[in-house]
Formats: C-alpha cells, structure tokens, sequence
C-alpha cells in the first residue's frame, strides 16, 4: 500500500499546486472562459475516476476532458476511506464509475422516431424482450443516441448485461461497489461507451471539487455579462433614438423635396399638354382667315368668339339658313350648326344668325383615327 501512496503522490506533483491564493485562483478561472474548459469549471465536462477488473486487481483511471490519465493498480479489497485517503482532496471527491467489460453486455442498433427522444429509456423498456433474449427485469439496460438519420428518425444503440453477470461483476469491486455514481462500457478501443448501466437507485451522487466555488464565480460572471450587455443595450438604445431623430429629420426634408418635385413635375406636364393643345389648335387668325374666305360677302359679324374648342359667329346674313353648307367643308372645325331660330332684323332685312362648330385643328386624333381614313368633312 505504500508504494500505491508514492505512487499517487508522484502523480499529484505532476498535476502542480492548486490555487495559493484569490488572485492566483482569480486568473486561472479567467483562463478558462474557452467553453470547454468552463465546462471542466461546473463539473459539467464528465470528469470521473475509471475502476476496471484486472485479475484481482483493480486498474484505476482518471478521465479529465476527453483525456484519460492511468493513476494506478489496486487490490480489489481497497477500502473507500483508504482510496479518499491516497487520493486527495483534488480527485477524492470525484465520481466513480465501473467499466464494465464489452463481453459481458449486447449491444444493437434500433431505430426510433424523433419523439422517442426525450423517454428514451421508458420506449426500449417495451423494446428490450423483442430486441434482446432479456426481458426488462432481468436486465441492467441503457441507450445512446448514435445519430439523427435525415428523415428525422433517431439511430440508437441498446446496450444490456444480464442483471445476475453484472451484480456479480460489480461485486468484484469489493468496498467499492456501493460507492459508485455509474457504470460505463468499454467500446473496441478501450474507451467508455458512454452509458450507464447502473440502476438509478444504487447510484451514488458526487460533485466536483470546488464546485460550489466555480458556481459562485459563473454567477458572479453571468452578472458582469448581464451587466455589459445591460450597457451596451443602453447605448444601442441612445444612438437608435438619435438615429430615429435623425432619419425623422431627412424624412421631412425628403417629403418636402418629393413635394416640389412633384408640382415640378405637375408643372412641366401641365406645359408639355398646354403646348401639345395649343400645337393643335389653328390660330385665331386662321380661324378668322378661313371664316372670312367661306362666307358670302353680303353676311356681317357680329362676334366672332373662340373658347376652348367651340367657335361661335353671331351675325346678319341674307343667306343664314345656308352658311352651315358653306362652313362644312372646313378643315379647321366640325359639326357646324345654328344654334336657335333665325331671327329677321326689319332694319337691315337681315337674318340674325348663332352658329356654333367644334374646332378640331390641324392634328386631330378622331379625324386621324376614323375607321376607313375618312376625315371630319367626310372624304376619303
């Protein structure tokens, strides 16, 4: 037993001192702020001591991370009080665990929907005589998630030792096995499988070393966070609402902007149309020109007015009922017509005449869309 002790002891000096100090402490817990490594902080990362049937001895085995470190050789009748004794205080208090033999469980692959997930164990308790030559009560039994296929199904791994090989197996480890929090399976490559065949109500809970205190720092650094980012919201916040400000500002600016351009636009649409119409329209002096070409010489005006399109004559004629005639063949206007009966002027011997006509222009688009070419006089 003593050479078991130097043994240890030579193996704790490798690992080095543990914190002589907060400040010390402080900055190695700051050295850990790598996920994995915060992890091994809270007791998170699986760290376990390995006990392992060799003859009539027992290999021990410490797994820290993902790494596995042999400590030493025991005799099987090695005492838990011996073990936290040769130990110490930087390993004693981690969880033991079995690693059962690969040939003394049966392992196969089972798939299961995506709802079997969160009870696992309560679906391959009703698998476990159709999947195994075992039934639920005569076998120690766990699962493992090998995989999620892509039409969601999982890929499972049942792994069981009979209950009798493996209370056997277990009580091989002499004082020890009421001592354990577990029981892995070693896979082909001597590393754990990662289950746990040991009943719920046979295992034993421990924590980490320090584990309170690496709590009470991930609180105190979860405030800080909380703390920053309470900061660096509130910041975010003041420039968002001076930002606001200033997008209300160019907002205003631009609707005033867009404003003008529209009457801008308004404007020149207005001019654009104004000198389209005009560019279509005769002129006054064409207008008069051709009135005073088509009507006889004994026929007097009156007034000659042009508003919008309609052209209105007001005169005296001895030949009004026949002026339409006269007037009809002119391309400047259409539809010419008398507006209300003619009345005779017993001064002048005279009809006084209304004449009304549509100005149509030089480009008008009905005379240059008539079906068959044909213009506001009628000819082809």
């Amino acid at each position: 037993m003593s050479g078991l002790r130097d043994t240890l002891q030579q193996f704790r000096a490798r690992l080095g001192p543990g914190p002589r100090s907060f400040m010390a402490w402080w900055r190695q817990a700051l050295a850990t702020w790598v996920p994995a490594r915060w992890r091994v902080l809270l007791g998170l990362t699986g760290d376990r001591l390995f006990f392992q049937h060799q003859g009539d001895e027992l290999d021990m085995t410490w797994r820290e991370g993902t790494q596995r470190h042999a400590l030493a050789r025991l005799p099987a009748t090695v005492t838990p009080d011996e073990l936290h004794a040769l130990l110490g205080s930087r390993l004693a208090d981690l969880p033991r665990w079995w690693l059962v033999p690969a040939g003394m469980v049966l392992r196969r692959r089972v798939l299961l929907p995506a709802a079997a997930t969160d009870r696992l164990r309560d679906v391959l308790r009703f698998e476990l005589d159709r999947q195994t030559p075992f039934a639920a009560d005569d076998a120690c039994f766990d699962a493992r998630v090998v995989a999620v296929r892509e039409d969601g199904q999982l890929d499972v791994e049942l792994v069981a030792a009979p209950k009798s090989a493996f209370a056997d197996g277990l009580a091989r480890l002499g004082a020890l096995a009421g001592d354990m929090a577990g029981a892995d399976v070693e896979d082909a490559d001597g590393a754990p499988l990662g289950v746990n065949l040991l009943p719920e109500a046979s295992r034993v809970a421990r924590q980490a070393p320090h584990r309170g205190l690496h709590r009470a720092l991930a609180a105190v650094a979860l405030v800080a966070v909380v703390f920053a980012a309470w900061v660096v919201l509130d910041n975010r916040r003041v420039a968002a609402d001076a930002f606001a400000e200033q997008v209300d500002s160019r907002a205003d600016e631009a609707r005033r902007v867009a404003a003008q351009r529209q009457q801008l636009v308004d404007l020149v649409a207005g001019t654009v149309t104004l000198n389209q119409t005009s560019a279509r329209r005769p002129t006054a002096l064409e207008v008069m020109d051709d009135v005073t070409r088509r009507l006889p010489d004994n026929t007097y005006l009156e007034k000659l007015a042009i508003e919008g399109d309609r052209l209105t004559l007001i005169g005296f004629s001895p030949e009004a009922s026949g002026l339409v005639a006269r007037l009809q063949e002119s391309p400047l206007w259409r539809n010419p017509a008398l507006s209300g009966a003619l009345q005779p002027d017993p001064r002048t011997r005279m009809d006084r005449f209304t004449l009304t006509a549509e100005l149509v222009g030089k480009q008008d688009p009905a005379a240059a869309g008539t079906p068959g070419g044909v213009d506001a006089a009628g000819r082809h």
